[in-house]
């Protein structure tokens, strides 16, 4: 234990969203200001406990000094410091964009109250990753959730509350499971603490409640990051939603809610446990293929930008889980790389979709046509987030799968490399045919049919739009750009991250 305050990033991001509502009583309008300042604080943060873990190890705080188990720790190690730095990152990226989205898209009069839950909804991401409770945990994961699901109902398209609703529905499901199997461990070991659990479950490995538990809590975190086929709720709540919302979901509450599945299975259980007491390795094997498969057939068949967007999530979730599944070391590694490397892709494509729709107010693919020659820095930002969604070499998108194709080939999966490559073909089909259109159908061609609303909407925003090159506002441009550049800089300098998250691998699979 050590006085580090590793508490720093919850605690200023919770700050925050206090000292926004009581502001929001006096006529000072400084919400995302402050906001910004709290997501940049965390970032920095979070890059310095990296460091210092990279330099002396696993990091311990103990809230008000008291020892755990009795107390909460905070516990930063090479996972969750690696992880903390990504969704710090998107954090900040997504506050920057949103500051300038949220009034113009989503209403002057909810201004206020979306940079409250932003922030609420970025205490608790950071507290999923940085606890080391587990029912602090599952606290942060619903403060996470109903922060969500109130964003996603702020969307002005039809539908959105719906869509909130059924998220609402599933995502109460999933928590009152993972709520059910953190009661079951406690009911056998009398702890929460993560650490404390590792040390005293060993001798109840035999146990039906512990059996019980795992499951409860697996199936409940799945549901709340769409595996397949638990997935219903991804799809519309990633289409309906306002699409900052949208970015946040896909690059920070999917990754997050996926770290702490692996931190449960490897951290909480033994590996040996996981991988050797009971077949969840191989069940989750089988669902994350489907994922992939299923995730790109679907997505493919898309005529909706943002819907087209969120179907590939459920592919790339997919890849997440398959690297756990394999168990190799590579594949692992690869795993923890596509945490920080989706959120890069996913963060930044939806708020691409989301300059696009307030600029030129284009919601489908096909209508997309000229928006190269209109938005040229936006879809070139695209251009290469979609050359790393489809794994070209130089890009993050390549690492990562080539970790964890590579540990498939060790493990002696060769069959999973056919799926991987077909995925990618898939991906290159859906993401070649918007670039197509955004750069070389011309405007006055037929190529598909979009809704009547759609069309009106072209064709009012089109002939001003075709005149010159006008991008989104900068508070907008400049996070999408910062994006689209890290998924070249990470990819070339792969080393950087891969070294980490080598260490994360290791850490998790020998239970050091």
């Amino acid at each position: 234990m050590i006085s580090v305050p590793v508490s720093l990033v919850v605690v200023v991001p919770m700050c925050a969203s206090l000292l926004i509502a009581v502001l929001g009583l006096t006529k000072y309008r400084c919400h995302w200001h402050i906001s910004i300042v709290a997501t940049f604080v965390s970032f920095i943060a979070s890059l310095a406990l990296l460091y210092n873990t990279l330099q002396i190890g696993r990091i311990s705080y103990w809230l008000g000094g008291w020892e755990p188990p009795w107390g909460i720790e905070y516990v930063i190690d090479y996972y969750s410091g690696f992880v903390l730095v990504a969704i710090t990152l998107v954090s900040l990226l997504t506050t920057v964009y949103a500051a300038t989205y949220v009034k113009r898209e989503v209403g002057e009069s909810r201004d206020l109250s979306f940079a409250i839950l932003n922030m609420l909804m970025v205490t608790g991401l950071h507290g999923i990753i940085v606890t080391g409770d587990l029912f602090n945990l599952y606290i942060f994961l619903e403060i996470t959730s109903i922060a969500a699901y109130s964003l996603i109902g702020a969307g002005k398209k039809k539908g959105a509350l719906v869509a909130s609703f059924n998220y609402l529905i599933l995502g109460t499901i999933g928590a009152i499971f993972v709520l059910i199997g953190v009661a079951y461990l406690y009911m056998i070991t009398g702890t929460l603490n993560m650490a404390d659990l590792r040390a005293i479950l060993p001798v109840h490995y035999d146990s039906k409640v512990v059996f019980a538990a795992f499951a409860f809590i697996t199936v409940g975190l799945a549901i709340k990051f769409a595996l397949f086929p638990l997935h219903t709720w991804l799809l519309s709540a990633h289409s309906l939603a306002p699409a900052v919302v949208c970015s946040v979901l896909a690059a920070s509450i999917l990754k997050v809610t996926a770290y702490a599945l692996i931190r449960v299975m490897f951290t909480v259980f033994e590996a040996g446990f996981t991988l050797e007491v009971i077949p969840a390795t191989e069940i989750l094997l089988v669902m994350s293929i489907i994922a992939i498969i299923v995730g790109g057939i679907l997505t493919a068949a898309q005529t909706n930008l943002k819907r087209m967007l969120a179907c590939s999530s459920l592919g790339q979730m997919g890849y997440i889980v398959l690297g756990v599944a394999i168990a190799d070391q590579m594949a692992m590694t690869g795993s923890i790389l596509h945490l920080l490397n989706h959120s890069l892709m996913k963060g930044g494509l939806f708020l691409i979709a989301g300059a696009i729709i307030h600029k030129v107010r284009i919601y489908d693919i096909a209508d997309m046509k000229g928006v190269g020659r209109k938005m040229p820095l936006t879809m070139a930002a695209f251009t290469i987030i979609g050359l790393s969604m489809v794994g070209v070499p130089l890009t993050v998108g390549f690492v990562s799968k080539w970790h964890i194709a590579v540990g498939a080939l060790k493990a002696g999966m060769w069959y999973i490399i056919p799926v991987i490559v077909a995925s990618s073909l898939l991906t290159a089909f859906y993401f070649g045919r918007v670039i197509r259109n955004a750069y070389f159908a011309s405007e006055g061609s037929d190529q598909g049919s979009s809704s009547k609303a759609h069309d009106h909407a072209h064709n009012q925003h089109g002939d001003r739009n075709s005149e010159s090159r006008s991008e989104a506002p900068p508070g907008m441009v400049i996070p999408i750009l910062i994006f689209a550049g890290l998924c070249i800089i990470l990819g070339t300098a792969a080393f950087i991250p891969v070294s980490i998250a080598e260490k994360a691998a290791i850490m998790l699979l020998e239970g050091t």
